[in-house]
């Protein structure tokens, strides 16, 4: 049914630009072409029928619009939303600071370039600041 309704607004918006461009103008438009054909109906019945015309076109046109959004498919609708919703979740804030450690990583002492008998609260050698041996 929404497939149906968006072709019928493409075919009133079609007309609709058609029935606008024949129209008669300040500046004489594209009807000042047809004036051999006003001749059958008469001049003023065809400014009618035109006027007419595009009041008819714009008011299917508005109740199509209506008519479309009330028959958006919603299910395809909530997954397209899921998707956006995951990616919104899973983005990476770039104003987000980043967070440093401001704690040296505790050396672990189970690595075995310690002797088994070294004390444990005694640094390595190689851990001494300048000047400290």
């Amino acid at each position: 049914m929404y497939t149906l309704i968006t072709v019928l607004i493409f075919i009133v918006c079609v007309l609709l630009v058609l029935i606008v461009l024949v129209q008669n103008s300040k500046g004489g438009g594209l009807a000042s072409n047809f004036q051999s054909s006003n001749q059958v109906m008469g001049v003023r019945k065809t400014t009618d029928f035109l006027e007419k015309a595009t009041w008819v076109l714009a008011g299917s046109l508005l109740v199509l619009s209506v008519l479309g959004s009330a028959f958006i498919p919603r299910q395809q609708l909530n997954q397209e939303q899921s998707k956006v919703q995951d990616q919104i979740e899973t983005a990476i804030d770039p104003t987000q600071v980043p967070t440093f450690p401001t704690t040296p990583p505790a050396e672990s002492s189970n690595d075995g370039s310690q002797g088994a008998g070294a004390d444990q609260n005694t640094p390595a050698p190689d851990q001494n600041g300048p000047g400290q041996q």
